[in-house]
């Protein structure tokens, strides 16, 4: 993984405040993209040649778990394959409550899309990829316009969709759970379901999903892309033999590769978009 760049702490800040400038070649971890604590991003960038894509990464852990740090392994790996991968920490219960982490989710593809020139990429060829909670709510930034509403952008500024094993058809108010962290919704609870907010021109998406996930059954999967096909939006959906909820992100990193081709499906998808 000599093709990643090694990032030194960014003094940086956000808001109504400037941002320094990335040096040529450099990247940053604890980058802020909004005013509050948990609104930090740690950023892996091939250190030569073009960037393919740039990758905005949720990661899971039932919205109430979870760091960007944990995924460094992840981001460097990407990284040595051509893209610049950005990892965002995001407010999680019982410190915060739905729709935090969507907005979030939100402001961290705004930043993205607003510094892609200077993380090597370009603008229009943004991605977003979630494993389970993190897949939920990259579903929700693409499926409810209102989220890159807020900052000016439209969810056509997503070139694609990458979900792991994510919780599209949960009826949160009815999963004893997650009641609480949900709970805002209670008036208007589609809003939390993606499989409810499938419109036509919806960002194209890849779901994957092992036929073994017991925390997220993978009918979830199956289920979101139907709908989305049938509403006229492009979604693909593959499901994976004798692979469970964790494995199917475990597969991306080297001496798991054999046990699903997630990595190859994954590249495979944004080069077609």
């Amino acid at each position: 993984m000599d093709n990643v760049s090694t990032y030194p702490t960014a003094q940086d800040t956000v808001g109504d405040t400037n941002i320094h400038a990335f040096r040529t070649g450099v990247g940053s971890r604890h980058v802020p993209y909004g005013p509050k604590p948990r609104q930090k991003l740690d950023i892996y960038r091939p250190k030569d040649g073009e960037v393919k894509a740039t990758i905005l990464y949720l990661y899971g852990g039932g919205w109430v778990s979870g760091a960007r740090w944990y995924y460094r392994l992840f981001g460097r790996m990407m990284a040595s394959r051509g893209y610049t991968v950005v990892v965002p920490d995001y407010h999680l219960y019982p410190h915060a409550t739905f729709p935090a982490f969507v907005e979030d989710g939100a402001r961290a593809f705004k930043w993205m899309h607003d510094h892609a020139a200077e993380l090597g990429g370009n603008s229009s060829r943004l991605f977003v990829m979630g494993h389970s909670a993190g897949a939920h709510i990259a579903a929700l930034l693409a499926l409810d316009p209102k989220y890159l509403n807020a900052h000016g952008l439209a969810t056509s500024a997503i070139k694609g969709v990458i979900g792991l094993a994510g919780p599209y058809t949960i009826d949160p108010l009815k999963w004893k759970g997650i009641k609480d962290i949900f709970a805002s919704s209670r008036e208007t609870p589609h809003g939390a379901r993606p499989i409810k907010l499938v419109r036509p021109g919806a960002p194209p998406m890849l779901l994957l999903h092992g036929s073994r996930d017991r925390v997220v059954g993978s009918h979830a999967s199956v289920y979101l892309a139907s709908a989305l096909e049938g509403a006229g939006s492009k979604a693909d959906t593959k499901i994976y033999p004798r692979i469970g909820h964790f494995e199917i992100f475990a597969a991306y990193l080297w001496g798991w590769r054999w046990r699903a081709s997630v990595l190859k499906d994954t590249e495979d998808f944004i080069a077609a978009h």
